[in-house]
């Protein structure tokens, strides 16, 4: 349970705990290092489906025998942030067929050191879905601030908004908080603090490096 009143914490299972462990080590290889990540993210998305809406549906099982079902409403689209966002792109569409994806790149002005807008590219009806902003990492939160205010600018309402992410810090949270009161974090978990160098601490690295370079 989330002591922060716009956070979905994923419940802190042994076996959750588990897998941050795999992922947090320095000693664990790539290969190891994308599986246990995608396990990750695969709950995070399940956890981010089971928030969406849905409207009662008879159906018939093969037995004949009418039941009382429910079905999603509306459509979604993921929406990555580059690059580290991608990494959870197939979670996504591993839980939902044919769904769209956006990206947005955002990247650091080396002279103010503030997140600048490099490029977007969203389904023209993404006014119309349901979104799952994906970054893996909620450190200071500038990037996904900048993330969200384009999907609202696109006519997204912030309800509809859902930001997914495998670990994230208590400033980021409260920051992003903040500007989006509406939108639901939904995250793997929180730790203590940024470093002195912004970074989430203790972290697990660049989450970027590990899942596609190192």
């Amino acid at each position: 349970m989330s002591e922060y009143p716009n956070v979905l914490l994923l419940p802190q299972t042994n076996q959750l705990r588990g897998l941050y462990s795999i992922i947090r080590s320095k000693e664990t290889h790539r290969s190891d290092f994308v599986f246990y990540s995608d396990r990750i993210i695969r709950l995070l998305v399940e956890k981010g489906l089971d928030q969406l809406p849905v409207e009662e549906k008879k159906i018939v099982t093969p037995l004949g025998v009418e039941h009382d079902g429910v079905e999603f409403l509306g459509k979604i689209c993921g929406v990555s942030i580059v690059r580290a966002g991608e990494s959870m792109e197939q979670g996504l569409r591993d839980c939902c067929r044919s769904v769209r994806i956006g990206k947005i790149l955002i990247q650091r002005d080396e002279e103010t050191a503030l997140p600048k807008l490099f490029y977007e590219k969203l389904p023209d009806d993404i006014a119309d879905r349901y979104v799952f902003l994906l970054d893996p990492m909620l450190a200071t939160g500038g990037s996904a601030m900048l993330a969200t205010e384009v999907l609202i600018k696109r006519g997204v309402k912030p309800e509809r908004i859902f930001f997914l992410n495998l670990l994230a810090a208590p400033e980021g949270i409260e920051a992003y908080h903040a500007k989006f009161p509406q939108i639901k974090i939904i995250t793997g978990g929180i730790d203590p603090k940024l470093d002195d160098k912004k970074r989430i601490y203790p972290g697990l690295g660049d989450f970027g490096d590990r899942y596609y370079c190192i």
